[in-house]
Parts: C-alpha cells; sequence; structure tokens
C-alpha cells in the first residue's frame, strides 16, 4: 500500500479580460462512463473579468466509498461512508431497511478497489476523497444503480482535469462528457504538497492555458491537442469493471 499524500493546488489569475468558470474534475474515456459510472465535479469557482483572484482546492489521497443521496443530479450527503485503500475490498451490507453500513475491509485485488454490493436491492455507490474538515468523503465518482451481488473493481489514478465551462453546479453528477476540451491535467501524485498555477487568457484568441507560476514552460501542465475538432486524451485514469455473481 502507497502512503497517503496532500495536495494544495492554488489557481489564480489577474486582469483575466472575461469572466469564466473552471471546472475541475477527474473523468476519462473508459468503458462504462456515463453509463454506470459518472465523475462528480469536485471544485467549481467563477474567476472575474478585472481584479485578482484565487482558488484552493485541498486533495488528500485517503479514498472512501459512500452510500450517496442524490437529489435532481447533485450529491447532497452521504448515508453512510469507509475509508479503503488500494487492495481493500469491501461489502454494503444491510441490517434492517433502514440501516446500511460498510464492512472491515478484507484483503482484495492488489492494486485495486473493490466493492460488492450485498443489501439484496439495487444501490447507488461513490467513491471520494476524505477532506480534514469532512465527515463524509468529497465524491469523485458515482456508480449508479448497482444490483445485488454485483462487484466493483476500480484502478483509480489521480489525474485531475480543468475546464472553462458554464452552468453546472458544484457536486453535480456529470451526466455525459463536457462539450470543451480540458485546458489542463495533471497527475496528482506527481506534484509537490502545494503548487501554484496561473490562468491566462489569449485575447487574441480567446483560448485559456493554465501553467505552473514562476517555473515557465518546463513545469506547464500537460499539453492536450484539438485536431479538427476532435479532443485526443492519451492518459487513461481509471480501469473499470463490473461483474454479477449469482447468489448462493
Amino acid at each position: 500500500m502507497s502512503s497517503a499524500f496532500v495536495r494544495n493546488l492554488y489557481f489564480q489569475t489577474k486582469d483575466l479580460g472575461k469572466e469564466v468558470t473552471l471546472l475541475l474534475t477527474f473523468d476519462s474515456d473508459v468503458k462504462g462512463i456515463y453509463q454506470t459510472c459518472f465523475p462528480a465535479i469536485c471544485w467549481l469557482t467563477t474567476f472575474g473579468q478585472t481584479g485578482s483572484y484565487r482558488m484552493h482546492a485541498n486533495y488528500t489521497s485517503q479514498l472512501a466509498f459512500s452510500r450517496p443521496q442524490v437529489t435532481d443530479g447533485n450529491i447532497i450527503e452521504a448515508e453512510t461512508c469507509m475509508e479503503i485503500n488500494v487492495g481493500d475490498s469491501h461489502l454494503l451490507c444491510e441490517h434492517s431497511i433502514e440501516r446500511r453500513h460498510f464492512s472491515i475491509p478484507v484483503k482484495g485485488v492488489s492494486g485495486y478497489l473493490e466493492f460488492r454490493n450485498d443489501t439484496g436491492s439495487v444501490q447507488d455507490i461513490a467513491l471520494g476523497f476524505m477532506s480534514p474538515r469532512d465527515l463524509m468523503p468529497r465524491p469523485i465518482l458515482y456508480f449508479k444503480e448497482i444490483e445485488h451481488a454485483s462487484n466493483i473493481t476500480i484502478k483509480f489514478t489521480s489525474i485531475l482535469r480543468a475546464y472553462i465551462t458554464s452552468d453546472y453546479k458544484h457536486t453535480a453528477i456529470l451526466q455525459g462528457a463536457i462539450d470543451t476540451p480540458a485546458i489542463w491535467e495533471q497527475n496528482l501524485a506527481a506534484l509537490s504538497e502545494s503548487t501554484t498555477w496561473d490562468l491566462k487568457r489569449d485575447p487574441s484568441t480567446g483560448h485559456y492555458k493554465i501553467t505552473q507560476a514562476d517555473q515557465g514552460m518546463s513545469n506547464s501542465s500537460t499539453q492536450l491537442t484539438v485536431v479538427g475538432g476532435l479532443y485526443l486524451r492519451f492518459l487513461p485514469v481509471f480501469a473499470l469493471s463490473l461483474s454479477a455473481v449469482p447468489t448462493a
């Protein structure tokens, strides 16, 4: 099991030239996404046209499963949760109709997170990360309608992407791919504990970019390519498999 880490990311602007909304999420083009597995918006903030602005995003690598409560496509709270480490396996069990809980973790597949629904009914589950100030985890991925006796196996890598977009709410579940290309992505495990990033807009093209403050191009964000309107991505975030296990 790898050691847990904390990342503090600061995104800042000065006289950006246009009011914009910055959205941060862990998303990827993999089998099952936007069908059974849906990314959640992790951070969302608006930067003004003039003046200086700064946003702080705090991430910890301590992951957790939770049973989320969803209203109008937004995760509003969690009923219960259980911290989990890579290589752990959990059951969501049921003591009664009103009370459901996660089992004590047992050894699972090395390098993966595993979950099994053993409640006797269909359940929604979220994978998130723990925040020092919050009792429940901040959602990363939302798994919809997991059938009884079904397993989820997840290989998660903490690659965060940034988008300039609008019409989203904080903690919203993304029902489909964001219709604008990402302007930045980083594997948080590869960063220092604290980093600062400048968001800038080219007034001649209207394009945005994020680069590490005072570090020049050598530490700039991963470059993403747009070719003829097709957005090409080369970094898978996680692998997901769902399997139904017959009941005895």
